[in-house]
């Protein structure tokens, strides 16, 4: 089988009857390049079905058109709704992103930010931790993504996330008005997570109750499961009811630890919501799932991704007066997990 060779920019040059680095100004969108000109080159690029390498224009110092987007957990579905808001303004602006997953190939030493930097990438989106350091040096305009301990190491990028302490407190304050008193968090790990554990330990005093933490190694289902399982299990009697210490309700700090929750009481064979109420966090597409149908509170990710995104793009376009940080108020998403004790 014979393989066609790709076209390059040289046989585009030959095909219009200009030089390559005419071509490259056409590419670019130069002002400086006759109409004349401009036509015949794009003739060109169409009748050899042209792609410009990105990574050569990176190369010859001209704009990518690309984003690198780093996350720090790809089976948190968050990140799904974040993603196609972030995806839809940078289409808007002519960006493609590549998205790398900052723990993903931790093992290998391997920092995502150092291989974007490799790529060229015209900018950066934050959406997961990752080293303040090497942002710096990647020197590109970047937007933070979310509540990330960096942005106290680099105070002057802009920030897009939710409120999420009063999160948590709109958790404990949905429950307590279900008439719960022995409300029990299971948090973990991270930024967003101690803000929202924060807020939810705010509340209880508030209302004169007495917080209770679990937490987790990590953010997902299986430890979630793990630690709910030893703080339910001790007093549980089954379907039959519940001790007089255990609680009535948990709130997890996002949704696949709160499925964790779910999974852990029914192991021990506590029905939800009649024996214990849970909340979550993010309003991910697991939540809105009929056999989970997770009340949970939502920071709007999708909403958040394209703010992320219009405030990348105008770093890049040089549009001081569309760059700043924005925090959005979260919101109660009532569906079955939580109920009247």
């Amino acid at each position: 089988m014979v393989v066609a060779k790709r076209p390059t920019i040289y046989d585009v040059a030959e095909r219009a009857g200009v030089s390559k680095s005419l071509v490259s100004l056409v590419l670019r969108d130069s002002p400086r390049v006759s109409e004349e000109k401009r036509e015949a080159v794009l003739a060109a690029v169409a009748d050899l079905n042209y792609t410009p390498s990105r990574l050569a224009a990176g190369l010859a110092g001209t704009r990518t058109r690309s984003v690198g987007v780093v996350i720090d957990d790809f089976s948190n579905l968050w990140f799904v709704e974040a993603l196609a808001g972030l995806r839809s303004e940078l289409a808007a602006g002519g960006y493609t992103l590549s998205v790398a997953d900052s723990s993903l190939n931790a093992h290998l030493g391997l920092d995502p930010i150092e291989a974007f930097r490799a790529l060229r990438v015209d900018g950066l989106v934050l959406a997961g931790e990752a080293s303040a350091d090497a942002v710096t040096r990647s020197g590109v305009p970047a937007v933070v993504l979310g509540v990330r301990a960096l942005s106290a190491e680099l105070p002057e990028l802009p920030v897009i996330d939710s409120d999420e302490t009063a999160g948590g407190h709109l958790a404990v304050q949905h429950l307590a008005s279900l008439g719960h008193r022995r409300i029990a968090c299971v948090s973990g790990p991270g930024a967003s997570a101690g803000q929202r554990e924060r807020g939810y330990a705010e509340a209880m005093r508030e209302l004169g109750l007495e917080p209770s933490i679990a937490r987790a190694p990590d953010t997902g289902e299986a430890a979630a499961r793990e630690v709910a399982r030893e703080l339910l299990a001790a007093g549980s009697r089954g379907a039959a009811g519940r001790s007089g210490s255990n609680p009535t309700a948990v709130f997890a700090v996002n949704d696949p630890m709160a499925t964790g929750v779910i999974g852990a009481a029914r192991e021990l064979g506590l029905a939800v919501p009649g024996d214990l109420s849970v909340v979550g966090y993010d309003d991910s597409p697991l939540a809105a799932y009929g056999l989970v149908s997770l009340t949970t509170i939502s920071g709007d990710p999708r909403e958040l991704g394209e703010a992320a995104g219009r405030a990348l793009v105008a770093r890049l376009e040089g549009d001081a007066s569309r760059i700043e940080s924005r925090s959005f108020t979260p919101r109660l998403v009532q569906r079955g997990s939580a109920a009247e004790v």
